[in-house]
C-alpha cells in the first residue's frame, strides 16, 4: 500500500511539513510505502481551462494535459497512491495557491460534465485534509473560510474524507524581530509545547486510519 502526502506550504520544515510527516509516519507503521512531496520544490501553474481533459477520443481525456512540474505528482496520485493525505496553511481564508492549483488540476480532470456529474478516477481512496492556521479555534466561527467546496469536492471525485485542524501555530522563531505584536511569542511557545505535540499525534493516528482503510 502507497500513501502520498503533498505539502502546500511554501516551507518545507515548519509546522504543515511536520504535522504531514507525523501522519506518514502513521501510515508507514501499519507497513504502507509514504511519498511526501512539497510543492514549493516543482515548477507548475494552475488550470489553463483548455479543456483538453474533456475532448472526446482525445489522448487526454480525463487527465491533466498540461505538461509541467506539477505532472510527476498528478500521476503518481493516480497510478498509485492507495491513500492521499494533503496538507496546507491557510492564507487569507484559503488554501496556500501552491494547493490550489494542485487542487484544480488534480479534481477538474476528473469532472465529466454530464447530467450525473460522473467522476472519472475510478476508483476510491481515502482522503486526509490538513490545515494548519494562526487562528484559534474559537476565531475560526466567526470566520468564512472557502474550505466547505474544497471537502466537498475531495470526497465527490477521490474518496472518504478527513480533516484535522492545528489552530494557534508559533510562525516564526523570535517574534521580537517582526512587526508581529499582535500576538504574544510567550503564549504561542506555551501552545506549541503543550499542543503541538497532541496535533501530531492526530496526524498519525489519521496516518495509521489511512493505512487501515482497506482492511476494514
Amino acid at each position: 500500500m502507497k500513501v502520498i502526502a503533498v505539502n502546500g506550504s511554501p516551507r518545507k520544515n515548519w509546522n504543515t511539513a511536520t504535522v504531514l510527516q507525523s501522519a506518514l509516519d502513521g501510515a508507514a507503521s501499519m507497513g504502507a510505502e509514504t511519498e511526501l512531496y512539497h510543492l514549493i520544490d516543482y515548477d507548475f501553474k494552475g488550470c489553463r481551462s483548455c479543456f483538453a481533459c474533456k475532448r472526446v477520443g482525445g489522448k487526454s481525456y480525463g487527465k491533466c494535459a498540461v505538461q509541467d512540474g506539477l505532472t510527476p505528482i498528478l500521476e503518481k496520485i493516480d497510478q498509485e497512491a492507495d491513500a492521499l493525505i494533503l496538507g496546507t496553511p491557510i492564507y487569507i481564508g484559503n488554501a496556500t495557491a501552491e494547493m490550489r492549483c494542485l487542487l484544480e488540476r488534480l479534481l477538474y480532470q476528473y469532472s465529466k460534465y454530464d447530467k450525473s456529474m460522473t467522476m472519472l478516477f475510478g476508483r476510491r481512496i481515502p482522503v486526509g485534509l490538513i490545515y494548519t492556521m494562526n487562528w484559534t479555534e474559537e476565531l475560526l466561527k466567526f470566520m468564512d473560510v472557502g474550505l466547505p467546496f474544497i471537502e466537498s469536492a475531495l470526497d465527490r471525485t477521490l474518496g472518504p474524507l478527513e480533516t484535522l485542524h492545528v489552530f494557534d501555530t508559533y510562525q516564526i522563531n523570535d517574534y521580537a524581530k517582526y512587526d508581529i505584536t499582535l500576538f504574544d511569542e510567550a503564549e504561542k511557545i506555551r501552545h506549541r509545547e503543550e499542543q503541538f505535540p497532541i496535533d501530531c499525534k492526530n496526524a498519525f493516528d489519521m496516518g495509521v486510519r489511512m493505512a487501515q482503510y482497506y482492511t476494514k
